[in-house]
């Protein structure tokens, strides 16, 4: 049973803290046999609180010392708490504590990887380094020094600017650091390592100059560039996007292979993983270039949103979270193709935010209580926040918006607030009301939109009639939802004056268009302009209309995922029924116009178009599902589409080879990613040619994009005889078994394989030298990514859940974190049928029975259960 027990935490239960801390000097002593800290903290009674003791908090701290002002007292110390009663209102609080990074598996706090001593305190982790009020709206002004051996680890680092450094006795050397801005205790960061440097300058709009660097381990300098341009490009777009010019002197990123997140935006030093940093033609793809574009922007977008201005307490993570992945959106979208931008958000959202806002642990953007706040670092938190910001903008405007991040600034800079802090600097700046649209910042759930036309001869008019559910809210109050239309003449003419941003305020509500020759086909939910489920009876030809002649390219896009989907899911049912499907010439045709029109569509969107939904999304859309029917329904959809355009498929594939030097640019990306997608189609014919293609591709590609685009086509091969597929294979770790994020992709390729020998072959790659349960980025490549495999993980007899019950409890004592990652693979359970719930529910209580199972884990594996 569960022996990590904690309270549940409630938003209504929020108190500022009784005590402030203005001053942090804190010296490190860095050892191999324990790390001591001494810390100095300035304390201050809140006045405006009833008098309390002083209550700090603190885990897995061996504390040797405390004084007061000099002076000895008593305290109290249990495992969590160090207590102190009777203190004057200011005084100095020294501690000195010794901890043990060198054991710390759980990557939180001050911890060892290969290269050096690393942190991450987001959430609560600095209470691991040394008792504080971890918490943030504590705010304090840091001082750091830092003492190690000096060649084991030359390289010293924390938040801020670097004041005095020498050596000491017995090959030791310290450094000392000091921060000017005050931050909370989860943005503190100090690094201490062998580390590689790229250094650059970077001159503001003010004309200050900022020193740049990125830290690597030895040997991956030549990886570093992408990311360092990726930074200039950053802070330049926010300065001419926001005016938000860079506050600091020295801006640092340190790359490190064992992390628990992406990235972390701790003041002026950055820790990432190096899977958002490290990047090179023949080790990185388009898509990898790209991710670390918008995580470098994300990262530096926080030093205004989340640092200058920071959370309150952590139900209000999505007010630093959401907003920074709206701006790292838009900087993306700017910096590459913001057709498709759009597309792969929303298509991210729906695979990942849509089932997580259906499932056990749903919660709205802003939690209104939680047990581990790690568990709600959430898609609804950053995705599903970022689409309501987004929202924001469509209702008041670009300009509007602006203005309101001016005024946010003008009034928190500097604060810990809310997200209603937020909301209230947009109203002041816009005039507009609001309150009825925070209901999306307080309740669970996607709403459902259905839409009804009507049109209207006599007064040539057309009527849309929308209204609004949701199954989750916990009242039936309605929401504010912004709802972008136009429609569309049957020629395929946009309609003048028809373009429109509809507010759906009341539970049913009717808009009308007037002066209209015929019945138009209505283009709804534009741009995706609010993060809802819309239910509209579409024709499949005024589908097939809005496919070919939409100017929004999200809906255009949007038209044929409704067209596929249709086709998947009626399928899915006559598979199940034990019949074959039967395809509509309408839909091949539709996909030929799209391979025709490529040149004038652009190669990114068309592949993007001819992308089929995934399976998790189509599950979605099901009251039970068949994982197995589903999947041969999506398949079988591909192998017909292979069929009837192979002749196009074959003649475009040749036609985008790109015969230039590779660049992750927009257009040669667009290229490669449209001449992949049609391999993968050429494959499902599944004949030698195809797989002497794939082959080719493999071993004469330059770069890493078609490379792996190769790989992974040769790794959903079923067929006998394949010697490619193992051939490929093996040669793809033989090349890159010493990069160790390629070696992620070797094994994310086996785990996402649609084989039927794909649990096997994951249990085997479990003992592979290559997989190390220790390394976070190897457990998401392998266990979490299977863990998406629809068809192979919800296997009928269990043996999928089964194997993901014995990672979670493997992982759960050695970090807490990524075990709980793992155990949202059960989210979805009880969309299945009798049969896999019960091994389901089998596997999930045998995880909650677990001697000291964590409350990461517990808080996830009981929500799942129910209880």
């Amino acid at each position: 049973m569960n022996t990590d027990t904690a309270p549940t935490i409630y938003l209504k239960d929020y108190t500022p803290p009784a005590w402030w801390i203005d001053r942090v000097d804190l010296d490190f002593v860095i050892a191999a046999d324990g790390t001591t800290v001494t810390s100095r903290l300035a304390l201050r009674r809140n006045l405006e609180q009833p008098a309390q003791p002083l209550v700090l908090d603190g885990e897995e701290l061996d504390t040797l010392s405390l004084t007061v002002d000099g002076q000895e007292v008593p305290f109290l110390v249990t495992e969590r708490t160090l207590t102190v009663d009777a203190l004057p209102d200011q005084c100095t609080l020294q501690t000195v504590v010794r901890i043990q990074p060198d054991r710390n598996t759980r990557l939180s706090g001050l911890y060892r990887s290969r290269d050096g001593y690393f942190t991450q305190c987001e959430a609560q982790g600095f209470r691991r380094i040394t008792w504080f009020l971890d918490r943030p709206d504590v705010m304090s002004v840091y001082t750091v020094t830092l003492h190690a051996d000096k060649a084991t680890f030359p390289v010293l680092l924390a938040n801020g600017n670097p004041v005095a450094a020498g050596d000491e006795a017995n090959g030791k050397h310290w450094a000392k650091w000091e921060d000017p801005f005050k931050k909370p205790a989860y943005l503190f960061a100090v690094v201490a390592g062998k580390l590689d440097v790229l250094r650059d300058t970077f001159t503001t709009a003010s004309g200050r100059t900022v020193q740049l660097a990125i830290y690597v381990e030895p040997g991956k300098l030549d990886q570093c560039p992408h990311a360092m341009a990726a930074l200039e490009k950053s802070m330049k777009w926010d300065e001419e996007r926001f005016g938000l010019e860079c506050d600091l002197d020295h801006y640092m990123i340190v790359a490190v292979g064992d992390f628990n997140m992406g990235a972390m935006e701790n003041k002026g030093l950055n820790i990432f993983n190096t899977k958002y940093v490290l990047a090179r033609p023949d080790v990185a793809t388009d898509v990898d270039f790209e991710n670390i574009d918008r995580v470098v922007a994300h990262e530096y977008f926080h030093n205004w949103t989340g640092n200058r201005v920071t959370c309150r307490e952590w139900f209000q993570l999505s007010l630093k979270e959401g907003l920074t992945v709206f701006r790292d959106q838009e900087f993306g979208a700017d910096l590459h193709n913001r057709q498709t931008a759009r597309i792969r958000e929303v298509r991210t959202l729906r695979a990942a935010q849509f089932p997580e806002d259906a499932g056990p642990m749903a919660h709205p953007i802003r939690p209104e209580s939680y047990i581990e706040i790690n568990n709600f670092y959430t898609a609804t938190v950053y995705e599903k926040g970022a689409e309501v910001i987004r929202m924001i903008q469509t209702l008041i405007g670009r300009d509007a918006f602006r203005a309101g991040m001016d005024e946010y600034f003008r009034r928190h800079d500097g604060q810990a607030v809310t997200c209603e802090d937020f909301v209230a600097a947009m109203a002041a700046a816009s005039g507009f009301d609001f309150s009825q649209f925070m209901r999306w910042y307080r309740q669970p759930g996607t709403p459902k939109v259905t839409v009804d036309g009507h049109f209207d001869p006599e007064s040539r008019s057309y009527t849309l009639t929308l209204s609004q559910s949701n199954a989750k809210a916990s009242d039936e109050q309605p929401y504010l939802i912004p709802v972008r239309v136009a429609l569309f003449a049957e020629s395929g003419a946009l309609l003048p004056g028809s373009e429109r941003t509809l507010q759906l305020t009341a539970s049913s509500q009717s808009f009308v268009f007037n002066d209209l020759a015929a019945e138009p086909v209505p283009s709804l939910l534009r741009d995706f302009s609010a993060p809802v489920y819309l239910d509209f009876a579409y024709s499949p030809e005024q589908l097939a209309l809005l496919l070919a002649h939409e100017s929004d390219s999200f809906n255009a896009w949007e038209a044929g995922q409704r067209l596929a989907t249709t086709l998947i899911l009626d399928a899915t049912a006559e598979i199940a029924a034990g019949r074959q499907p039967q395809w509509p010439e309408t839909f091949t045709a539709a996909c030929r116009r799209l391979l025709q029109t490529q040149a004038e569509r652009g190669a990114a969107f068309v592949a993007e178009a001819l992308t089929l939904p995934g399976e998790g999304t189509l599950a979605e859309l099901l009251a039970e599902v068949n994982p197995e029917a589903l999947h041969a329904a999506r398949n079988a959809l591909r192998r017909h589409l292979a069929e009837q355009l192979e002749g196009e498929f074959s003649g475009l594939y040749a036609a985008l080879t790109v015969n230039e030097p590779y660049a992750p640019s927009r257009e040669q990306a667009g290229r490669r990613a449209l001449r992949n997608v049609c391999l993968g189609y050429l494959l499902e014919l599944a004949d030698a040619a195809s797989y002497r293609l794939a082959a080719s591709q493999f071993a004469q590609a330059d770069n890493m994009t078609d490379q792996f685009a190769a790989l992974a086509a040769l790794a959903n091969v079923n067929a006998d005889p394949c010697p490619q597929r193992e051939q490929a294979l093996a040669d793809f770790y033989a090349q890159w078994q010493h990069e160790a994020l390629v070696v992620d992709k070797w094994l994310q390729v086996q785990s996402t394989s649609r084989r039927p020998d794909t649990l096997a072959t994951v249990k085997a790659l479990t003992a592979h030298p290559a997989f190390d349960l220790g390394n976070p980025n190897k457990v998401y490549a392998l266990i979490r990514a299977f863990g998406a495999n629809l068809a192979r993980f919800h296997a009928a007899d269990g043996s999928g859940y089964a194997f993901m019950a014995e990672q979670v409890i493997a992982l759960n004592d050695r970090n807490p974190q990524v075990a709980s990652r793992l155990a949202r693979s059960f989210d979805r359970w009880k969309k299945f049928d009798a049969g896999r719930q019960a091994h389901a529910r089998a596997a999930l209580e045998r995880i909650r029975d677990h001697a000291g199972l964590s409350r990461d884990v517990a808080e996830v594996v009981s929500r799942a259960l129910g209880g």
